[in-house]
């Protein structure tokens, strides 16, 4: 039993306002093992995160959420691959003296994750492919529990390793742009839409082996991506155009086309992306222009939405210019759902697939 001055000191350490940065560290206190020296408010920076890390590790202290971020913060690593690194680290960590409870830990580390950021349909698909894939083996029937972990860490960087490296030599995205950049004709026209970096490497890929074509990039709004995509293929010497959102359908009759990401392939064949690629689809669709989807495999979710009301919630500020009656309501979903019958073909590190496949290759990465 805590005295009651205990309890005030741990009640005078988070009085206040209860921010989303409370709540994120909280939520990552679950992991700590020893959660009476956990200490709200940590530095939210990327080095004081790392401090933060450092001095967890001497303590003997860690968290999920942590190992996660700090994975993330490297730019050539996707969301999915971030939570992979993560999980391993728990396995490496765990304090478990029986492979049940060492089960019982991962289980927990990746709901935490899922509950951390509910919006991030790549960060839930790499967590449930993880654990599938992981614990589908018989190191959970070992009873040398030092063994075990062995087998399951070496599993685990695996499967980290598969994400990464489709092939020897190529990463996932690598294996994309090579598979798809024979569909890019010399003297097209290509709409984007967002800015993907599996897009990016695609599209770089076709015009270093000498291919000439043109890009229109949408403006992306609201966070703008179609203007950071613009500047990254302009600093790549490739023609662009930036449109606004609204010019979709103005500009489709010269587009030859449409090549977009996901955040998310779900089981029917879908995608889930940012908000206005359903609209770019149904446009695309209705003038027999093709529509092809670069994303990577472990973005494969285990999801099968009806319509956009069946989505995660994942909102954001949307400035609009003048102010508002309060009347109003602003519409701040930043994605939609593309159904698969507006697709042409997807592009992924599994090889080519109609979206009528993606279920059987679901399947097997779930079997």
């Amino acid at each position: 039993m805590k005295s009651e001055e205990e309890i005030s000191r741990r009640r005078g350490e988070v009085s206040g306002a209860v921010t989303y940065e409370w709540l994120t560290q909280a939520e990552a206190a679950r992991f700590h093992k020893d959660p009476d020296n956990f200490k709200p408010l940590r530095a939210s920076s990327l080095v004081g995160q790392q401090q933060q890390r450092l001095s967890d590790e001497r303590e003997g202290l860690f968290s999920v959420i942590d190992e996660f971020n700090l994975w993330r913060s490297k730019p050539e690593l996707a969301e999915a691959v971030a939570a992979i690194k993560a999980l391993t680290a728990v396995i490496q960590r765990s304090e478990a003296t029986t492979m049940m409870g060492l089960e019982i830990d991962l289980k927990k580390a990746s709901e935490a994750l899922k509950a951390w950021d509910e919006t991030s349909i790549s960060l839930s698909a790499g967590c449930d492919l993880f654990m599938r894939y992981v614990t589908r083996t018989s190191a959970l029937e070992y009873e040398d529990i030092v063994a075990g972990k062995a087998r399951l860490i070496e599993r685990g960087e695996k499967f980290g390793e598969i994400s990464l490296k489709a092939s020897p030599r190529t990463n996932a995205r690598q294996t994309i742009a090579l598979l798809g950049k024979d569909f890019v004709q010399d003297g097209s026209t290509i709409l984007t839409h967002g800015c993907s970096r599996v897009v990016l490497a695609l599209l770089k890929l076709a015009a270093s082996n000498g291919k000439h074509f043109h890009v229109i990039c949408t403006e992306g709004r609201p966070k703008n991506s179609g203007v950071e995509m613009a500047n990254q293929l302009l600093s790549a010497k490739i023609p662009v155009s930036l449109i606004i959102d609204s010019a979709i359908a103005y500009t489709m009759e010269k587009v030859d086309m449409v090549l977009v990401g996901a955040d998310g392939v779900v089981e029917s064949g879908g995608i889930i992306n940012m908000i206005g690629t359903y609209q770019a689809a149904l446009v695309a669709h209705s003038m027999s222009k093709p529509v092809y989807v670069a994303a990577e495999s472990y973005k494969f979710a285990r999801m099968y939405p009806l319509d956009q009301r069946d989505l995660p919630l994942a909102p954001c500020y949307v400035h609009f210019p003048g102010a508002l009656p309060e009347s109003v309501i602003a519409e701040v979903s930043t994605r939609d759902y593309t159904p698969p019958k507006y697709l042409t073909l997807l592009f992924t590190d599994l090889g080519v697939l109609t979206p009528s496949a993606v279920s059987d290759e679901l399947i097997q990465l779930y079997l």
